[in-house]
Order: structure tokens, then sequence, then C-alpha cells
């Protein structure tokens, strides 16, 4: 059996700091909630491995991008929640624009088109508020 990596799958290693701290740039969140904002906000082509995403949020914590904390609700498991530090918005504000100068050059080398606007045509206006076009 061959493994291939797809372009996709090299393009979400790569991406997965600046997904992950966009998320948690408002609120706290755990894991399971990351990975199905993800999921969900993409139409299923981010979808991450629950190992890769806690890598991940690892890795992050390790840099003080993110900070973890357990959290315990009555009826419910113990869960760890991430949200973003000072030195993470930073990072984040600078990842944004690595990004959208990569993807400008992209679209306009390659002669791409942009899927946002057809990616979140017939969402409510609440589901892409603050998103980048």
């Amino acid at each position: 059996m061959t493994l291939e990596i797809t372009t996709i799958d090299a393009a979400k290693k790569g991406s997965a700091d600046l997904l992950i701290l966009a998320l948690v740039e408002d609120e706290p969140l755990h894991g399971y909630e990351i990975a199905g904002r993800l999921d969900r906000g993409s139409d299923g082509t981010l979808r991450f491995t629950l190992a890769s995403l806690y890598a991940t949020l690892y890795r992050l914590e390790e840099r003080d991008l993110v900070r973890g904390r357990w959290v315990e609700r009555t009826g419910q498991r113990r869960r760890r929640c991430y949200r973003i530090t000072d030195k993470g918005r930073k990072a984040l504000a600078a990842q944004r624009d690595d990004w959208s100068r990569f993807i400008a050059a992209l679209t306009q080398i390659a002669g791409l088109r942009p899927a946002f606007a057809t990616a979140t045509a017939g969402r409510p206006a609440a589901a892409t508020a603050g998103k980048p076009a």
C-alpha cells in the first residue's frame, strides 16, 4: 500500500498553527471543539487526526502561543481548554500577513480562483463575519 501525500495534506501541515490560533483567538476551546470547527468550517477539507491536532496544541503551548487549562463541568469529562496568549496574537497577526501574501502570489501566478466566495455562499452572515475575504 502506497501512502500518497496530497497537496491539501501538505498545506494542512503547514497551516495548522495559523488555523488553531485563529480558532482560539476569540474564545477558549478544547481539542474536540477545535477539530469540529476545522472540519465544519472547511466542509471536511481540513480534517486533522486528533493525534496530530493534540501534538500541534502541545507544541503551541510549549512555545507559549496558547495556554491550556483543565476545565471540569458537572456530568462531563474533564477537558483541557486552550486560549491564545499575547505572544500567540502577535504570531497569528504575522502568520495572517505571510499567508495573505502567499495566497495572493499563488492566485496570481498559478491562475487559481479564490474559492472563499463560493464556499461561504448561502451561509448566514454570522458564520462568515470576521473571516478574511
